[in-house]
């Protein structure tokens, strides 16, 4: 069976905009959508060095939608910032 067609770069990016910069692409989804911070860890140490973390916070919009998971350098759970000593505000 040949193997499905890659699209070129450009479109990946185009298609993807701010995301394909985003230092947790690639990372597994139960990593990002951790309720747990030790699951989360790998996510919440990806947003350190993020340069869309903040956009990230705001296209998700955490508090408005009740997610869970890692958006802007917190771990959220039921749109709430979950605490923890591994929270970081300091991405963006």
């Amino acid at each position: 069976m040949p193997a499905a067609p890659v699209p070129p770069l450009s479109e990946v990016l185009e298609f993807l905009g701010w995301r394909a910069a985003a230092a947790c692409l690639g990372l597994p989804p139960q990593v990002v959508f951790a309720r747990r911070e030790s699951e989360a860890l790998p996510a919440l140490m990806a947003c350190r060095r993020c340069p869309v973390a903040r956009r990230c916070e705001e296209t998700v919009a955490p508090a408005e939608s009740w997610f869970d998971g890692v958006s802007g350098g917190r771990l959220w759970r039921n749109g709430r910032p979950a605490t923890g000593r591994g929270q970081h505000r300091d991405a963006g």
